[in-house]
């Protein structure tokens, strides 16, 4: 779920000092993409036997405006180009999950037991093989600690590097994109068991590796490095495969995790040992920039409290009326119903869960195929329930190698993340993520909340979720880096909720072609509710304007070439979809609702709770009055669900308040005082 970076010139090169130091900020900027909650960097200086680490809670860039950092590179070019030792950095890019990055520990590269490493990734299982090697010692917060802890303890017991790296790898459950460094030897590990890393090397003195095949393409394009280094192959490192590399002349040995290990000549020749020494950069972070599991959040005094300020209007909300053969209420917008109580929303309706075959779906993406295992297929995957269905069956059954791509904007809570991961590790597939600047995305949530509670209205609720709509420019964004054409969504037409729009004046359109499609027409009244909400409520014109009027772009106007939905072609079917999930993958599922739709998102729980308290139905009726129409439920069984769908989720609710920093308390009161529609 980060950036990881490095580079090696051996003594025998004449690279100057002005390559090599733009080489390190390129590719270290490229790799910010991929976070900046936090990141480190560290050189290995053998002329003094010495390892520095840097450490930021920031973003890279701070640590490159430090003396510190000048101050190592000027030392450590010079002891390259006048003592002719290896010039060797790596560093990280950090997307905060496990350990807050305000502790010093929790951030990378981690040094643990005599090994310092750099881990992009989530170890989705680290409680689990604590509690098997319940000897080894715990200090840190950060799951990589454990994957450290594990290759330091064999090796101690006498298995080789490799035959160490193997049985770490295979007690882990979710994503590792790793470099290891050991402070007694001079190879160094490279290696992933997803494919999320990928290196490029003249074979001879020079060695780079990052996370994504497009880093290294641009580095070597923007620099030229050819010039200097000779000609670059950029490869990747593909699932389970990592090198045994000698410091010395960079000479490559390749094992697979998978596969019986033997060992090689000069493997585990050991060195003087190096000594650590460690420098912080403190940057300008606070509680609210940081990603804490909901589950864990709050053991604080006050919880019962304010768990109390929730409210559910269940008793009111049962007496509106409702169609009589799906569940909507008369406060659903447009809504109307017949002399047999059956609203229009049902008499519209075109059944869509009647797809056309999976043969036809074989059919389209067999040009697109590739015949030498490269990728081939771009499947943007938020972590929930339908995009892991779909990365399943678009690697296991139409046999494609597809990277998943994903967005994170700082909603993406560390259940989705876990669950990422775990899919991601055991299908071996690449996760190309990229990170928005996650405390702008926060800051601009927060505006907009407390210019919405200034004056509420339904309709500009989706101002909230604005953040999120690049996922479709990043989308192409990344199937251009990649060189890619075909994507497969995971988007189910059972998930439409027009009724955002519904409550802007924006009529239903009950034959349109795709979810998120709009007429010309609906779009002109939606932007029209827009601004004039924005001249009535000149609050909404604060710093994020400039995100919301690019999330608008973002949506409606981006191209979709070679676009397909899976469920076009596969009938959706509920119960086969978590059977597969939590049977195959493990599938993590939230402690504070039952279903298993939208729990990866940190919005959803914050804008259903005001849905429902101020209209009297969510999302979920919406979705499960979609399943009444398709047949795949009856009306009965939809209210039981709905019943406990609709609870206020406590947990979520005030870990999303709280991570944008509003007042839990003065919210959830506004909200409560909002009038009804009942």
């Amino acid at each position: 779920m980060c950036g990881i970076f490095g580079i090696i010139a051996t003594d025998e090169s004449k690279y100057s000092s002005k390559f090599l130091k733009k080489t390190v900020k390129k590719i270290a900027s490229l790799s910010e993409t991929r976070g900046k909650d936090s990141s480190g960097i560290c050189f290995r200086n053998s002329s003094q036997k010495k390892y520095s680490l840097i450490k930021a809670t920031s973003p890279i860039s701070e640590i490159f405006d430090s003396n510190h950092y000048s101050n190592l590179l000027k030392e450590n070019l010079e002891a390259f180009s006048t003592k002719k030792t290896n010039f060797t950095v790596f560093g990280h890019s950090r997307l905060v999950t496990n350990g807050s990055q305000l502790e010093d520990f929790n951030n990378q590269p981690v040094l643990k037991d005599n090994i310092i490493a750099i881990h992009n990734g989530i170890i989705a299982n680290d409680s689990q093989i604590w509690e098997k090697y319940s000897h080894l010692e715990k200090k840190y917060d950060i799951d990589t600690e454990i994957m450290l802890s594990l290759v330091s303890d064999f090796i101690n017991k006498g298995d080789s590097i490799q035959q160490s790296i193997k049985k770490t790898i295979n007690e882990v459950y979710g994503t590792v994109s790793t470099a290891m460094f050991f402070k007694d030897k001079n190879d160094f590990v490279l290696g992933t068991n997803n494919g999320s890393l990928y290196y490029a090397t003249n074979s001879n003195d020079f060695l780079i590796f990052a996370s994504e095949r497009y880093m290294l393409e641009k580095l070597i394009s923007d620099l030229n490095t050819q010039k200097y280094t000779g000609h670059l192959e950029v490869s990747q490192l593909k699932a389970n495969n990592f090198l045994l590399i000698n410091l010395d002349n960079l000479s490559v040995n390749k094992f697979n995790v998978r596969d019986s290990i033997t060992k090689n000549s000069f493997e585990g020749k050991t060195s003087e040992e190096f000594d650590i020494e460690k420098f912080t950069i403190k940057g300008i972070n606070n509680k609210k920039s940081i990603v804490i599991d909901v589950d864990q959040y709050y053991l604080d005094s006050e919880d019962s409290s304010k768990r109390n300020l929730l409210i559910n209007n269940e008793e009111k909300i049962n007496r509106l009326k409702k169609c009589t053969k799906c569940i909507l209420p008369e406060t659903f917008p447009f809504i109307s119903f017949d002399a047999l109580g059956v609203c229009n929303y049902c008499n519209n309706y075109i059944k869509r869960n009647q797809p056309k075959s999976i043969e036809e779906l074989k059919k389209i993406v067999q040009p697109y195929k590739s015949k030498n295992g490269e990728v081939d297929c771009l499947v943007p995957f938020s972590g929930g329930r339908d995009s892991t269905f779909v990365l399943h069956f678009v690697k296991k059954v139409l046999g494609l190698n597809p990277i998943a791509y994903t967005y994170d904007w700082g909603m993406v809570t560390d259940l989705a993340r876990r669950n990422i991961a775990r899919v991601c590790g055991k299908l071996g597939v690449e996760n190309i993520i990229v990170a928005a600047d996650i405390k702008m995305k926060r800051r601009n949530i927060r505006l907009n909340i407390e210019a919405w509670l200034k004056n509420p209205n339904l309709g500009m609720i989706p101002l909230f979720m604005a953040g999120d709509k690049q996922f479709f420019k990043y989308a192409n964004v990344i199937k251009r880096q990649a060189k890619l054409d075909l994507n497969i969504w995971g988007i189910n037409f059972l998930e439409n909720t027009d009724f955002k729009v519904g409550f802007c004046g924006v009529p239903p359109d009950w034959g349109k072609e795709m979810i998120y499609s709009m007429s010309a027409k609906r779009k002109g009244k939606l932007f029209g509710f827009v601004a004039k909400n924005f001249i009535k409520s000149p609050s909404y014109i604060n710093s994020s304007i400039y995100d919301t009027i690019d999330s608008f772009l973002s949506r409606y106007l981006n191209p979709r070439k070679d676009y397909y939905h899976f469920f076009d072609f596969y009938k959706w079917d509920e119960k086969e979809i978590e059977d597969i999930l939590i049977n195959e993958y493990d599938w993590e599922i939230a402690k504070d609702i039952k279903s298993t739709w939208r729990i990866g998102d940190g919005t959803a729980s914050f804008y259903n709770y005001i849905y429902y308290t101020v209209a009297g139905f969510s999302e979920f009726d919406t979705f499960r009055s979609n399943q009444i129409r398709e047949g795949i439920l009856n009306r009965e069984e939809a209210i039981e669900l709905v019943k406990e769908e609709n609870k206020p989720r406590y947990n979520s609710l005030r870990w999303y308040v709280e991570i944008v920093g509003l007042n839990f308390e003065d919210t959830i009161k506004k909200i409560n005082q909002i009038p009804t529609l009942y």
